[in-house]
């Protein structure tokens, strides 16, 4: 198979969808890969790093899409970018269509066969293993980034999370106790903070209150809950997540309105419609913060791309098992193997075949069994 690497163009998406590394067990298994000139640097992997392990560099964008019979990518495709793909192309990336429209409208058109890593199931039928490690990462940067504007020069409260002898910790609520949850929660106890976490799975904060070992807060997530925690909270983190389907909204605005001015709010969930009512539009690397009831808004939707090197690194170890199957024995053939490679199938030939999304967008759903044999 042929498959293309493009760069990343995305406002400040440093990350790129498959390292030297990724590429060398490709063309070991007998694939051409194409890899756009640049696209490796932000997460510093030159262009001879892939021209060295058998890969062949692209400076034509369309050329490459052209060529490739897979697209591997990090980040959805932008609306630039929606006019080079082609019918019965294999597109294998983020997507989160259901915040995704328009998005979801050209892959339909142009009949991609899309397989969204946010939507692929693993072998035990619960976990997401191609989400896993970005949510490991945006859960462990939500307190890191929260921490750094609550510095009253970035307009915060002039919160020091650990606090100091004499003076109370910070307070962190983490709605959601999920992957981003829990390492979010890692790394606030880390520094110190006191840290709520609130959920809607009694099991999983059974689990939680096991594993941190009495450091952390659990509480039932129910309106009323939600209602009492948010005004206490110094950092709000918004963790959660409704596999490929828009997040709820679990934080209204009279809510936000609660809190002390100078505290912070950094939605996670906001690539996939956020789930604070005040974080109403997403934010880039470049601006990332805006202020509402004086609340300082963090609403960037790809947070692991502010650390690219580790992101992608991360990334491609668990991609390339899956690009190896898609590559090596076709989508229907690796689908038809693995039920939960088959979850992330979105598009096929014109049709959408995820529920959560045809729901989400009320657009008709079409069952991806149906093209699997």
């Amino acid at each position: 198979m042929i498959i293309g690497v493009s760069k990343e163009i995305k406002n400040n998406e440093n990350r790129v969808g498959l390292t030297p590394a990724g590429a060398e067990a490709l063309v070991k298994a007998g694939h051409r890969v194409l890899v756009e000139v640049g696209g490796g640097l932000g997460s510093g992997f030159a262009d001879e790093d892939y021209r060295a392990v058998g890969a062949e560099l692209f400076s034509d964008k369309k050329q490459l899409f052209d060529e490739a019979e897979m697209i591997v990518k990090v980040k959805e495709p932008l609306p630039v970018e929606y006019d080079l793909f082609h019918e019965g192309q294999l597109l294998f990336t983020y997507l989160h269509l259901a915040a995704e429209p328009e998005l979801t409208e050209a892959l339909l058109r142009h009949k991609v066969t899309s397989v969204a890593y946010e939507t692929v199931v693993g072998r035990d039928g619960r976990s997401l293993p191609l989400l896993a490690p970005m949510s490991e990462i945006a859960g462990r940067m939500s307190v890191q980034i929260g921490a750094q504007f609550l510095e009253s020069r970035y307009g915060g409260a002039g919160v020091l999370l650990g606090g100091v002898s004499g003076v109370a910790p910070g307070q962190v609520v983490i709605l959601g106790g999920g992957v981003v949850g829990t390492n979010a929660a890692k790394m606030a106890v880390g520094l110190g903070a006191r840290v709520t976490v609130i959920d809607l799975s009694i099991e999983r904060l059974r689990y939680l209150d096991d594993v941190f070992q009495g450091r952390i807060a659990t509480v039932m997530s129910n309106n009323y809950n939600i209602a009492q925690w948010v005004p206490r909270a110094d950092l709000l983190i918004g963790a959660v997540l409704v596999p490929g389907a828009k997040t709820p909204c679990l934080v209204t605005e009279k809510m936000v309105k609660t809190m002390s001015p100078g505290s912070v709010i950094v939605d996670v969930a906001i690539d996939q419609g956020g789930s604070i009512a005040t974080c109403d539009h997403v934010t880039t690397h470049e601006n990332p913060t805006f202020v509402k009831h004086g609340v300082l808004h963090y609403s960037v939707a790809n947070i692991p791309g502010a650390v690219s090197r580790t992101s992608t690194l991360a990334l491609t170890n668990a991609t390339l098992p899956y690009a190896l199957s898609l590559a090596g024995k076709g989508w229907q053939r690796a689908c038809q193997e693995d039920p939960g490679l088959a979850q992330g199938i979105n598009t096929v030939a014109g049709k959408l075949t995820s529920l959560p999304v045809s729901e989400a967008l009320g657009l008709e759903y079409a069952d991806k069994d149906d093209f699997l044999h």
